[in-house]
């Protein structure tokens, strides 16, 4: 009788959206309230675990502010958020080859940062892009505080086919060299710290410096927290910088690059990671080319393409931000 009657009332709760006007929405009521159900059935909370529940829920919510997003920490460290990502990724089309393709800065090897279709694996947004990212030239430098290890990031923006982007919009974000961003430290950093909204050039081209980012932990000072020590998991995540890219006809991608090398590759605590994207920083010992960037020598250089999937043709290039 228990099991007829739950049954019932996932059915009766599903019929109750039947007059939900759009048909997307309906199909992911029903959908989530066959999986809450399902899970109800199988795990059997008693009342006291259910209560524990919504009270870690509510104080989730009331965790985020202006500048801290723990609904999307908490999404990152279940995975939920790498799981969206990679499924909207999917079915971007076949692998085009491309040329070899020389950009002259330097002798090292540019990465390539895409995966099996060719274009640039994406990745989470992570919870710390809640500020606009300042507006900046080709060559500056996002570092405003010091303090890290001189870093020059530069690539091209690309179509699948090889073809040069100009005008793609690559907008940038990291934590400093001791794995704090800007809206965590707004006493000690000023606004737009290793931020930046940069505009490729007509070659498709860009480059900015910064410094050489490193592990960090997520905030571990909420509810997310809490969970990781009662699972006995780390908060750690591998060094990297975020990008969001998008050119006009193209499908923007919401992606990292890993230093490689880097700690906690192999566990980050967001689930992130992709080989793809994990790209050399490589030691540099060359005055000319320091001296081209306006960086002292010797520096690192990390050298990559970012290339971008056909998308909307009336698709804009994301410079309205600007």
């Amino acid at each position: 009788m228990t099991t007829e009657y739950t049954t019932r009332i996932t059915e009766a709760v599903v019929d109750s959206f039947d007059g939900t006007a759009d048909p997307r929405l309906r199909e992911l009521l029903a959908a989530l309230t066959r999986h809450l159900h399902a899970f109800v059935r199988e795990a059997e909370p008693t009342m006291t675990e259910w209560e524990q529940a919504i009270a870690f829920l509510t104080a989730t919510g009331r965790a985020c502010t202006d500048t801290r997003q723990e609904f999307v920490l908490l999404s990152d460290v279940l995975g939920i958020s790498m799981l969206v990502e990679t499924i909207n990724s999917e079915g971007r089309g076949g692998r085009d080859e491309r040329d070899e393709r020389d950009e002259g800065e330097g002798k090292e090897e540019r990465g390539e940062s895409e995966g099996p279709d060719g274009v640039t694996e994406s990745t989470v947004l992570g919870p710390f892009h809640m500020t606009e990212s300042p507006v900046r030239e080709l060559g500056a430098d996002i570092d405003l505080v010091g303090g890290g290890e001189p870093c020059v990031i530069s690539g091209r923006v690309l179509s699948r086919d090889g073809t040069a982007l100009p005008g793609a919009v690559l907008d940038v974000w990291q934590a400093d060299a001791e794995g704090y961003y800007d809206v965590q430290q707004p006493d000690v950093q000023p606004p737009g710290n290793g931020r930046g909204l940069f505009t490729a050039d007509a070659d498709g081209r860009f480059w900015f410096r910064t410094c050489v980012p490193s592990p960090y932990p997520i905030p571990t000072d909420g509810p997310v927290g809490d969970l990781l020590r009662a699972t006995s998991r780390h908060p750690y995540r591998p060094a990297h910088i975020h990008f969001i890219v998008s050119a006009k006809g193209h499908t923007p991608v919401t992606t990292h690059i890993f230093v490689a090398g880097s700690d906690h590759l192999d566990s980050d605590a967001v689930f992130a990671v992709k080989e793809s994207l994990v790209q050399d920083f490589t030691e540099t010992d060359d005055p000319s080319l320091a001296q081209r960037f306006g960086i002292p020598n010797p520096f690192r250089h990390a050298r990559f393409d970012l290339v971008l999937g056909p998308g909307d043709s009336s698709a804009t290039d994301g410079s309205e931000r600007s």
